[in-house]
Order: C-alpha cells, then sequence, then structure tokens
C-alpha cells in the first residue's frame, strides 16, 4: 500500500513557542529556565512518527514517549506488559520525525527498580534509540536509581502520585497525596530533587498540594490531575484531541479528532460502495 512519509528533521516551532525556546532542540536549561521565568511548560505523549511532528509543529516542547502506549496503541488494559523493545521501537519513531521538541521515554515497568546497573543498562538503549531524557515512577524508594543514572550522564524526570506502573499496588487509579499520604507525597518530592531529577510529573495528586510542592521545589513541575498551579501540563494526545467518547475528569478535549476519523472513514465506505471512488480525478486510463 502507498502512504506519505513524513519529512526528515520535523517543523520549526510555531508561533505559540516563546523565545525561551526558539533553540534549535529543547534541553534541560531550557526546561530549567522556564520554571525560573515563569513560562509553562507544554508536554504530550508521541508514540509514532505520523503524530509527533504535529505535535512539535505545534509548539510543544516535550514530547513523552509514554508507556500509556501500551493501552492507547497496543490494546492493553495497562501499562505493565509494555516492553523495553515496545519503548524503544516508539522513541526510535519519534526521534526520527522531530527536531526541536525534547524527547522524554518512559522506562517501562520491570526495568529499572531493582538496580543501578539494570536502570542504566535499560536507560541506555532508550537514549540511543533517540532519547534525550527518560522517565521514571517512584519516590524515595527509586531515588539512588535517579542519582546513579543521572552521575552516568542520563537526565531523568521523575513521576509521582498516581503511578499506573503500581496500579495493583495503589487500587487503581485514584488520587494520590490527600490526608497523611501528604507527608510522604512532600519527602518522595524532596527525594527526587536530591537525587537530580531535572522535573517531576505530579500525576492526580490534590492541586492544593501540588501548588505548594511546585513553590518549594527548584526543578519543575509538569502536572496531569493536579490542577492548574504546576509549572507545566502533560496530557495524552489522544485524550487532549478527542480521539475517544471517554477520558478521564481532568482531561479537556481539544478537538473532537475521533468524531471526525469516524466521520472521513464512513464516507470513504460510501463512496466506495457507491463507485463514486475513485472518481476519474483519482486515476488514469494510460
Amino acid at each position: 500500500m502507498s502512504h506519505i512519509t513524513q519529512p526528515e528533521g520535523g517543523a520549526p516551532a510555531s508561533s505559540q513557542t516563546p523565545a525561551l525556546f526558539s533553540a534549535k532542540r529543547v534541553r534541560i536549561q531550557h526546561i530549567a529556565r522556564a520554571k525560573a521565568e515563569g513560562i509553562p511548560l507544554t508536554m504530550l505523549t508521541a508514540y509514532d512518527a505520523l503524530t509527533a511532528p504535529i505535535l512539535e509543529a505545534a509548539g510543544v516542547d516535550m514530547l513523552l514517549v509514554g508507556d500509556s502506549l501500551g493501552n492507547v496503541i497496543l490494546g492493553h488494559s495497562s501499562t505493565l506488559p509494555v516492553t523495553l523493545e515496545d519503548m524503544e521501537r516508539a522513541t526510535a519513531a519519534v526521534a526520527r520525525s522531530t527536531s526541536r521538541a525534547m524527547i522524554v521515554a518512559d522506562l517501562p515497568f520491570g526495568t529499572y527498580e531493582d538496580t543501578v546497573e539494570h536502570a542504566f543498562a535499560s536507560a541506555t538503549r532508550l537514549m540511543k534509540a533517540g532519547a534525550h531524557a527518560v522517565k521514571l515512577e517512584g519516590g524515595r524508594s527509586r531515588a539512588h536509581i535517579i542519582a546513579g543514572l543521572v552521575s552516568a550522564g542520563i537526565p531523568v524526570c521523575a513521576h509521582l502520585g498516581y503511578t499506573p506502573q503500581s496500579e495493583n499496588t495503589l487500587g487503581g487509579p485514584r488520587m494520590q497525596g490527600r490526608g497523611d499520604d501528604a507527608d510522604a507525597l512532600r519527602r518522595d518530592a524532596e527525594a527526587v530533587e536530591k537525587a537530580g531529577a531535572f522535573a517531576v510529573v505530579f500525576e492526580m495528586v490534590p492541586a492544593s498540594i501540588a501548588t505548594e510542592l511546585t513553590q518549594s521545589l527548584r526543578i519543575p513541575t509538569i502536572g496531569i490531575g493536579a490542577g492548574p498551579n504546576t509549572d507545566g501540563q502533560v496530557l495524552v494526545w489522544s485524550d487532549m484531541a478527542g480521539y475517544s467518547d471517554w477520558t478521564p475528569s481532568f482531561v479537556r478535549k481539544f478537538g473532537q479528532l475521533g468524531a471526525a476519523l469516524r466521520e472521513a472513514a464512513s464516507d470513504y465506505v460510501e463512496a466506495v460502495r457507491e463507485r463514486s471512488f475513485p472518481g476519474p480525478d483519482n486515476y488514469k486510463n494510460d
């Protein structure tokens, strides 16, 4: 089947991109400066060479090659079955098709939790695939892993609050950091900062706690279901674009892509069955 190949190298920054990010490639020093200058950071997931250049051209600062590809792309019910090979392929596809956005790749479940050596071997594969940083879940229990990776030259984004790889321990998607658990979240945030993480994602934590930690931490905070006052926001791109009928309560649909795709596919089916496609403009007789 024929296909359209994306132009190599991605697209230049859009008119929505702050001057801070006018560099050829967004890097961790730009992320740090954004917090210092009060510029909200933008992050969306990306898993392939079809979508990533579009998001980059829109001005997104960071593309997260998330293990959410297990749910979104591979049809799994959770992120747990995602393999390092899955993440390598997706990271390479995003890297080949973009040139400006910073690429952060998730370390999948079972590839980093036990030793620094194991984490380094896994992270190295993602970096060689084109990532500029890796993201891992956990706080104090993962601080030594973060420190080891950072000392080896691998930038790390931490992930606290609801951590999908621990869904069976946490009892599924639910708000974290309430009541007595708030102190544990504070200690985790301090631990990942001290370990050298360049940023931290807060997922499904009370807005008041996310605001407090954003003000107290030196590193940027990126929220998903954590209120409006974090240093940046991240969403799964298909949720953001309205690809499916259901989305989490913390998501705003900025489009209706699913409905548009269904309509286009329906029009195609109708045109083929009534033999109006292909038409004279779509083929040649010689």
